[in-house]
């Protein structure tokens, strides 16, 4: 099979933990060591987010009295690109040394004229509280907005139409690579009116962009792997469920907050939608029992978990 895997920040960065090299490098190795069945049975393309380092890089930058004016957001995610891909890549070949992989910086085309550009939603760096979130608001000029008990800085991002470089993918697929890309959801570009490609201020969906790269490489299944068993009905309430079987249409008459499992279900019901293939959301460490049915949220056009994932 062809899998898309699409690794949440908790792959890298759990919430709390500070942003340190050596404890991000330790969590990587151990994503990939749930990941590394997969790797030995399947074509596998590992996308990732990058919400905690690029906002790492961004206060950094923006704090550094050398530079005329801070590096733009495309710049920082193409950096994140670089270094949580050299993480996953030299893991994978520690892990499965049986395999090729290949870790490459992408571009994700947007739409210049997206609304989300107007209205910010999608939290980067890390957790402040009510006051200290609005001190660097009026210092940096963020905006900022809450994240349940906690505030964050909040970033546009508009929706996905394509991955520049998914030629290239198919290509290293085709040679047998374990391909880790579109980190961060890719690095967010324009066409400008003469036909070239810009960078722009915005970080891309990650799971969004994983859809709509699984799809272009004709993926069989779509992973979403995250810090929660599955999507789960009444979340944080008494009657709190995993739902581990769904169509598209039943998880959509679902209410779920766009900040956080909205983007993963809409990822994963668009590319069922659009493919008739399987996709699935779960726990990073289910990664396994998720594709063969046991474990996490399946999505199907039917509802039913198909023989060919067992």
């Amino acid at each position: 099979m062809r899998i898309v895997v699409a690794l949440g920040g908790n792959a890298l960065l759990q919430r709390g933990q500070k942003p340190d090299a050596e404890l991000q490098e330790e969590n990587v190795r151990r994503a990939v060591a749930a990941l590394a069945p997969i790797a030995r049975e399947h074509e596998l393309v590992i996308t990732h987010g990058n919400g905690p380092q690029v906002g790492v890089l961004a206060l950094q930058s923006a704090s550094d009295p050398h530079l005329t004016t801070p590096y733009p957001f495309d710049v920082l995610g193409a950096q994140t690109q670089g270094m949580i891909g050299y993480w996953l890549l030299q893991a994978m070949e520690n892990q499965v040394p049986e395999r090729q992989a290949a870790a490459i910086i992408n571009q994700t085309l947007v739409d210049a004229a997206d609304p989300a550009f107007d209205d910010p939603t999608k939290f980067v760096g890390e957790v402040y509280t009510r006051d200290e979130a609005a001190r660097l608001a009026a210092e940096r000029g963020w905006v900022v907005k809450a994240d349940g008990a906690d505030w964050r800085r909040v970033v546009g991002s508009p929706l996905p139409q394509r991955v520049v470089e998914t030629r290239l993918i198919r290509l290293l697929l085709d040679s047998g690579s374990v391909v880790i890309c579109a980190g961060g959801g890719g690095v967010p570009v324009v066409v400008d009116p003469d036909g070239r490609l810009r960078g722009v201020e915005a970080v891309v969906d990650k799971d969004l962009t994983s859809a709509v790269l699984a799809e272009a490489v004709h993926a069989d299944a779509l992973l979403v792997l995250t810090d929660v068993a599955g999507v789960m009905r009444d979340f944080g309430t008494p009657q709190e469920a995993r739902i581990s079987r769904a169509t598209p249409a039943e998880l959509r008459a679902e209410d779920f907050p766009q900040g956080s499992m909205g983007p993963k279900v809409e990822a994963a019901c668009s590319f069922v939608e659009n493919t008739g293939g399987v996709a699935a959301i779960g726990a990073l460490l289910d990664a396994a029992d998720i594709l063969s049915g046991h474990a996490g949220t399946v999505i199907t056009a039917s509802g039913d978990h198909p023989p060919s994932c067992e």
